[in-house]
């Protein structure tokens, strides 16, 4: 599950204890042992966190494949079982890369960096240190600029080098050279992910023990030699799709994302070593996936046949839901046939003392209601679950993307916990025995809709949800995460807050926020850190290719 706010996904306290007569079936300790091989193999250290793209994805991928093929599902992928898609991890400087000073190679990387939205291409002059030609490469240390701003909290260094260096480059520099002789620390690294548009130069960053040795004094010529070559960086994730066709005219999907973390590459750790470390994810969510191949299992035999089964292991899910959002674009069913569909993530840590399982999307479909009323009687036998229930179909995981495709759903989670997105989340903490009773009352759901009509989709409020809570202000909307372009795109926006109010819809590009560009999630969210409740500014923002301008209110 993706790091999201708190506070924002449990908006509707709505407390049920389920008590009563009736027959479900008995929890068997095949089913809980079963779970708790799928978990330890998953989270197991020799997969290495399960990170999209990796050979630890592979591994998941293939022991998932196995059990469905055990069990006995159709492959419904593109390639069999797997169904491949790619994310763009924005750029990479190429291997060729390079740059000489006065003939000696400075070092790729460790010593200087080219800043990703610079030209491919290569620049050979002869400079003076203090060049005021603009055809000239430009060599500029940042030390003035730093300490001007030292106590400014909205100077922005980044927006800063972009915008200055796209002056400079259109007044007909081919190169700007940036170094910081200062003591202040710039945090300037390469970022992948800065989607800023490309200029017609080459921006490039000489660390300060590289800098000092060619750019002190205020006389004399350097020889620059640079090379920019940056490319695409992209890897391939894989979702995993077995099928049951029981011939029916519906179809049920149930899902649950096998990604997890990896080593925290990508950012999303709460780890708070600086050390490396393998992210396990036993209950995020490895098993959800434990729930899904049993649930398979249990429906491979059922008498509940009036439905076809679709089963998805999603990965991409931590990234942003590309899992789910390339299926719900790229279905290998009918979509328009689909009832509904179940999403189970950290489904793996029952409270026994509490027994609080959340169910979302609840209001996304009137008849959930009386479906739980209906099958709660049933398990007076399992013991009291409470359900916290939340109405909205949006939330920070993968039901939010079949939500969207005006799908009745319900997304069972047990709730977050002190090891969440830490490597501390192991097979040895999850609650197997109170997953299995999760499993059962899916399975009772399930059955109880067996021979009902199709379900009426509702649309619900949306559930605002972020990578991180490092700014104090919310515009409310739910980013793209899959958008490679320049900007952030709005793939929902949250009634009643300041970008609906201010007339932005689902679609649409943020560019810009005051004064700040916005070519990365990274850096909008760095935006709106230096905004406060109750501050206006103006939001310059792309429909289509349409240029529009608004005002919004904190």
């Amino acid at each position: 599950m993706r790091l999201f706010h708190i506070k924002s996904l449990l908006p509707l306290l709505l407390l049920m204890a389920c008590s009563g007569p009736g027959k479900i079936s008995k929890t068997t300790d095949a089913t809980i042992s079963n779970l708790k091989k799928h978990i330890e193999y998953l989270a197991d250290d020799k997969l290495e966190g399960r990170r999209t793209g990796t050979k630890g994805e592979e591994l998941a991928m293939n022991y998932i494949i196995s059990q469905f093929k055990e069990i006995g599902l159709q492959p419904k992928g593109t390639e069999d079982y797997p169904q491949a898609f790619e994310v763009n991890d924005g750029k990479m400087m190429g291997d060729i890369t390079a740059l000489a000073i006065n003939g000696n190679k400075v070092e790729k990387d460790k010593s200087f960096f080219v800043f990703s939205y610079s030209a491919n291409m290569e620049v050979i002059a002869e400079v003076p240190l203090k060049s005021e030609d603009n055809s000239s490469p430009w060599i500029w240390d940042l030390k003035t600029i730093l300490e001007e701003n030292k106590t400014n909290p909205h100077f922005d260094l980044k927006d800063y080098i972009y915008t200055s260096s796209r002056k400079a480059i259109d007044g007909g520099a081919k190169a700007v050279l940036i170094y910081n002789s200062s003591e202040s620390n710039d945090s300037l690294s390469f970022n992948p992910k800065d989607k800023s548009e490309t200029l017609k130069g080459v921006v490039a960053y000489i660390r300060k023990n590289e800098a000092l040795k060619y750019f002190t004094g205020d006389t004399g010529m350097l020889h620059i030699g640079l090379r920019s070559v940056l490319q695409e960086k992209k890897r391939v994730g894989h979702n995993v799709i077995g099928y049951i066709n029981n011939n029916a005219a519906t179809t049920v999907i149930l899902g649950a994302h096998y990604d997890h973390l990896g080593y925290g590459e990508d950012g999303n750790s709460r780890n708070t070593s600086h050390e490396p470390a393998i992210h396990n994810g036993a209950d995020d969510n490895a098993s959800g996936t434990a729930a899904l191949i049993e649930l398979a299992r249990m429906l491979k035999t059922s008498k509940a046949n009036n439905n076809n089964y679709l089963f998805i292991a999603f990965s991409g899910e931590e990234l942003g839901l590309f899992g789910s959002k390339y299926f719900t674009e790229h279905p290998t069913v009918d979509l328009t046939s689909v009832d509904y569909m179940i999403n189970m993530d950290m489904v793996g840590r029952l409270n026994d003392s509490t027994k609080v399982l959340t169910i979302g999307g609840y209001g996304t479909s009137s008849s959930w209601n009386a479906v739980f009323n209906s099958i709660n009687p049933g398990f007076e036998k399992l013991k009291p679950l409470v359900f916290k229930f939340d109405s909205s179909g949006t939330g920070p995981s993968d039901h939010t993307s079949f939500y969207r495709k005006d799908i009745p759903v319900l997304f069972y989670f047990t709730g977050l916990h002190s090891d969440y997105h830490k490597p501390t989340d192991d097979a040895d903490k999850i609650n197997y025995n109170g997953e299995a009773k999760i499993l059962q009352h899916i399975l009772s759901v399930i059955q109880s809709l067996d021979k009902q009509p199709k379900l009426v989709f509702t649309k619900t409020r949306e559930t605002q949800t972020s990578t991180s809570a490092r700014f104090s202000v919310s515009m409310g909307i739910m980013p793209d995460y899959t958008y490679a372009g320049n900007g952030v795109k709005a793939d929902g926006v949250t009634d009643g807050k300041p970008a609906q109010k201010a007339g932005i819809k689902a679609g649409d590009v943020i560019i810009q926020i005051g004064d700040y560009n916005i070519s990365s999630l990274e850096n909008y969210m760095q935006a709106l850190g230096k905004f406060k409740k109750g501050d206006r500014a103006k939001v310059k923002y792309k429909r289509g290719t349409e240029m529009l301008e608004t005002e919004v209110e904190f």
